[in-house]
């Protein structure tokens, strides 16, 4: 019976601190990466869903940053798609969107994702939540 060793520790924190954003809007993106760089965070980054997929086919991330209004595929959609893999169900989904209105977060929500942050985003807010998600996927 052959048993796989786990990986290095160092490849292991990198693992543990990988965040997909999902986020067609460059400004978006790199505001996002200045900001979770700086808390320590490697930032890999999808303008679609192709991208996104592809990512995700290449190494989980700890945690998806997703803009709903995608070109192509929606980010409520891509959402559907990711939960529905067994091996990306298990990742949080933090929604990005200027979606605000009655029945958005609802909607939102149903897709499939775990939270919800309506833009402008509010830096401090979004430091906390990706922290209390990452927190939580870790226990």
């Amino acid at each position: 019976m052959k048993t796989e060793k786990p990986p290095p520790a160092e490849e292991q924190a990198e693992t543990q601190k990988r965040i997909l954003v999902i986020e067609d809007q460059e400004l978006n993106r790199k505001v996002v990466r200045i900001v979770l760089q700086s808390k320590g965070y490697t930032v890999v980054e999808a303008t679609d869903a192709t991208e996104a997929l592809a990512s995700l086919e290449d190494a989980i991330p700890q945690l998806i940053l997703m803009d709903i209004a995608l070109p192509g595929q929606s980010g409520e959609d891509l959402t559907r798609r990711i939960k529905a893999n067994l091996a990306w169900v298990d990742i949080p989904i933090i929604a990005l969107t200027a979606a605000a209105m009655s029945g958005d977060r609802e909607r939102i929500l149903k897709a499939g994702c775990d939270d919800y942050l309506s833009k402008p985003i509010d830096i401090k807010v979004l430091v906390e939540r990706v922290e209390t998600h990452i927190k939580r996927t870790n226990k």
